[in-house]
């Protein structure tokens, strides 16, 4: 772990703490973690399948068959 430091406006705050309970948390600064990490989490999962398919794309160009990347992505998901 590490720390930073963030300036969050103080009604951002307010509503994090009381939300934060109703949630699970036990405090807003958990709360801010989970928020953090599930936006992370979601933006990698979109980069992640923007370059797969910009891989696919490229592996028809030069040629690869479809039946041969079709086979790659159900190897590949079995896995």
């Amino acid at each position: 772990m590490t720390s930073i430091t963030l300036r969050i406006p103080v009604d951002v705050v307010e509503s994090m703490k009381t939300i934060a309970p109703q949630r699970g948390f036990s405090g807003y600064q958990s709360l801010l973690k989970s928020y953090l990490s599930e936006g992370l989490r979601r933006d990698e999962q979109q980069f992640a399948a923007a370059t797969h398919a910009r891989l696919i794309e490229a592996l028809k160009r030069h040629g690869v068959p479809v039946e041969v990347i079709e086979q790659a992505e159900r190897d590949v998901a079995a896995a």
